[in-house]
């Protein structure tokens, strides 16, 4: 089938809903469907046999555009419109496979042409604008309407967590339903190759850092104690429902006798800066590193070195797709008890702690004093990843997906 997949991101970057779309891309292509992917005018380019990338125009005055709601968003979204309307107008398209928000142009375009569409829903649009801006609450029901409007209109939706395909049932036959999550990301890069985290927890690398960012911290850690410390690592953006006010809380109630390091992998300089202001107020900065963004690529050889994993979000509802990663890794994890995390993590493979500072400070202090509770948690969550979350299992479920909507 000739598919039209309409992503409103920047594409290609290295960020969550931009790699889930590249891969389901390249897994489309790779079942023989000839793929058109419209996307904003900013990324670095992508070559994928079969697929051909299209970008919408650039809006005067924009140049990135930052992760969730933002007026750089609006003004793009507003060209991928057009340019879709350009393309369904020119081109004799099989499907169309909207990512998001590009759902509800698509489905009013779709209801003029026998094209079948596809709702590729990666969160609730209605709940993330009612969480974002709680002054819209009273509104929940309006933006619900257009979501509901969008499902009934789709040949199919891809749910990304089950929650929301609970959401979505009562709206469409639930046969069109299909959960698809994200899946972890492949190990590109060996361990050896990348630079390694122990160092960091040593007092003069702290010196040096800090003072790049003009804070200066008198580290009274012995050499040996870091050498010897069980590190926690945070990985992700660091946008405020990621939890790292939470993160660096916690850390702050965690007994100065645990021996534990804490590491934070993302972010741009500005929040980088910030939060190592903030764990500095709080005075933790012995304990806490934030060393900035580091290639996707070399994700997994930097989960390999941690003894726990943590994600502490706080809001959400779709699952991030690290988690996944961090499953597959066979490290220990902890994250908040929210719906974002426990549809698919329990107790069996995670240490599960309700989000606030006292729960999280006491959760990393359990795992820290008990390397068998690590490797039990550890172990069963690799086996739930190989299980529910590999990429054989995304392809087998894509592939079962597409063939009910040739045949719809």
């Amino acid at each position: 089938m000739k598919i039209l997949l309409v992503a409103p991101q920047p594409f290609y970057q290295e960020r969550g809903t931009p790699m889930a779309v590249r891969l389901l891309a390249a897994t489309l292509c790779e079942f023989g469907h000839e793929v058109d992917l419209l996307c904003y005018h900013v990324g670095a380019n992508v070559s994928l046999p079969g697929l051909r990338v299209i970008r919408a125009w650039r809006p005067p005055g924009v140049g990135d555009v930052p992760i969730g709601i933002s007026w750089q968003k609006i003004v793009c979204d507003v060209s991928l419109v057009v340019r879709m309307l350009a393309l369904l107008a020119r081109q004799r398209y099989d499907v169309i496979h909207a990512v998001e928000e590009a759902i509800f142009p698509a489905a009013l375009f779709s209801a003029f042409s026998r094209r079948k569409l596809v709702y590729d829903m990666d969160s609730s649009l209605s709940d993330q604008l009612t969480d974002k801006w709680q002054r819209l609450k009273p509104l929940h029901g309006f933006f619900q309407s257009f979501e509901r409007f969008a499902v009934r209109r789709s040949t199919a939706v891809f749910a990304v967590c089950e929650d929301l395909a609970v959401k979505v049932r009562p709206w469409i036959d639930e046969r069109c339903v299909f959960v698809l999550p994200d899946v972890p990301i492949p190990d590109v890069v060996p361990v050896e190759a990348v630079e390694s985290l122990r160092p960091r927890t040593a007092p003069a690398e702290l010196s040096i850092t800090e003072q790049t960012y003009g804070i200066y911290v008198n580290d009274t850690f012995t050499s040996m104690k870091a050498a010897n410390a069980v590190i926690a690592l945070y990985v992700g953006n660091l946008e405020r429902y990621q939890g790292i006010d939470l993160l660096l809380e916690g850390v702050a109630r965690v007994s100065p006798e645990t021996n534990l390091q804490t590491i934070v992998i993302g972010g741009d300089i500005a929040r980088v800066k910030l939060y190592r202001q903030r764990a500095f107020d709080l005075g933790i900065a012995a304990r806490v590193r934030f060393i900035g963004a580091r290639p996707v690529a070399h994700l997994n050889a930097y989960l390999a070195q941690a003894d726990i994993l943590v994600s502490p979000r706080i809001l959400g509802q779709n699952t991030p797709m690290k988690v996944y990663s961090y499953m597959q890794s066979g490290k220990a994890i902890l994250a908040t008890d929210i719906r974002s995390h426990s549809q698919v993590l329990n107790s069996e493979c995670a240490e599960l702690v309700a989000a606030n500072p006292a729960a999280l400070a006491a959760g990393l202090e359990r795992l820290a004093a008990d390397p068998e509770l690590r490797r039990r948690l550890g172990a069963v969550a690799l086996e739930t990843a190989m299980r529910e979350y590999s990429l054989p299992v995304f392809r087998r479920k894509l592939q079962e997906a597409y063939t009910t909507i040739a045949s719809a």
